[in-house]
């Protein structure tokens, strides 16, 4: 197994399996960013940039967080279907994987492009953008349920999903907040039983490039079929978590949780996996607050004291009796942060 980190070895693999030329020099650097896969920009003499991607079997957190590498063969699958389910250039081209090594190519963005996820942070918030990513989690949900039967059985197994999902962010965080088990564990199961779309698993602004104010979507690794409840509250959590994060901003992300929600169900308005949706993506949201917040994957940009808070409010909406809609969740959940003081925590 080679190590693509090590760039001597890396040039060396690309040049033996005849990917590049035998005397041919490339320029090679470290990605930043992600936590399960070893991820390097490669670029040829020719000017042509790939980026390669090596799974990680141990992840790159600080609680102990292992998963089967072969999932890389996920996110090969993702590059070679998505562009059937999604607008024109909003994923990368696959250039070649290789299943013993565990790794997978694609073309890079051509720059300039910036990540939005650092957009968002420096508390630049584009309509225009919301927009678009909520229009393209539509798309994927509505035109993968057209598509069921050639891709259900592609993307059938759910356990790199489990493994990085499920068991990571609700079984975990049923541990730190025992109080949630209940409500967590019998979301485990039904999110596990559903089979109605093609689900991302990893739509957030962090995957996200902006390329001549376009949308270009990233890291595929636990694409399945199952609930697409569970792409909207982990999408909307990015919101809702940046609106306590940065108080100057905090009404404006709010106003973009709530556009983007109403966006995406007009999307997908008509389909038949809908009549639950909104209560299903509701339980979602809380589920993945609490799970960024306690989780094996706090969010990053989450002081202590925020992640404190953040826990506090989801579990007592988690326990209300009249469980709360998608917008009931993002109006409640932006008022009861804003009496708190974070400083004190």
């Amino acid at each position: 197994m080679i190590d693509i980190e090590d760039f001597a070895q890396l040039q060396g693999y690309l040049r033996d399996t005849g990917r590049i030329g035998s005397r041919e020099a490339v320029s090679i650097r470290l990605l930043a960013g992600g936590v399960s896969n070893k991820t390097l920009l490669v670029v040829r003499s020719s000017g042509e940039s790939w980026v390669i991607k090596q799974a990680l079997r141990k992840l790159r957190v600080q609680s102990d967080w292992f998963s089967d590498p072969a999932r890389i063969q996920v996110e090969a699958n993702g590059l070679r279907y998505l562009p059937r389910v999604t607008p024109e250039g909003s994923t990368t081209a696959l250039l070649f994987e290789d299943r013993a090594e565990n790794l997978v190519a694609m073309e890079a963005v051509p720059e300039p492009h910036q990540n939005w996820k650092q957009q968002l942070l420096s508390g630049d918030i584009s309509r225009e953008f919301v927009g678009q990513f909520a229009k393209l989690l539509g798309t994927i949900h509505r035109e993968s349920f057209r598509l069921r039967p050639q891709l259900a059985p592609v993307f059938a197994d759910k356990q790199y999903f489990y493994a990085l999902r499920l068991e990571p962010y609700y079984k975990y965080s049923a541990t730190v907040a025992p109080e949630a088990a209940p409500f967590l564990e019998e979301l485990v199961a039904w999110t596990l039983s559903r089979f109605d779309t093609l689900v991302h698993g990893d739509f957030s602004p962090k995957n996200v490039l902006l390329h001549n104010n376009r949308l270009v979507l990233l890291d595929h690794e636990v694409l399945h079929f199952g609930d697409p409840a569970f792409d909207v509250g982990f999408s909307l959590t990015h919101f809702l978590a940046k609106a306590l994060h940065l108080q100057p901003k905090r009404q404006e992300f709010v106003k973009a949780a709530l556009h983007y929600w109403k966006l995406y169900v007009d999307d997908v308005r008509g389909m038949p996996w809908t009549a639950s949706l909104d209560f299903r993506a509701a339980q979602h949201t809380l589920a993945s607050l609490l799970a960024r917040a306690c989780g094996r994957s706090p969010l990053e940009y989450l002081n202590k004291g925020e992640r404190a808070v953040q826990q506090k409010i989801v579990v007592e909406m988690m326990m209300e009796e009249n469980f709360p809609t998608v917008d009931q969740v993002i109006t409640r959940f932006s008022k009861r942060i804003a009496g708190r003081k974070l400083d004190k925590l």
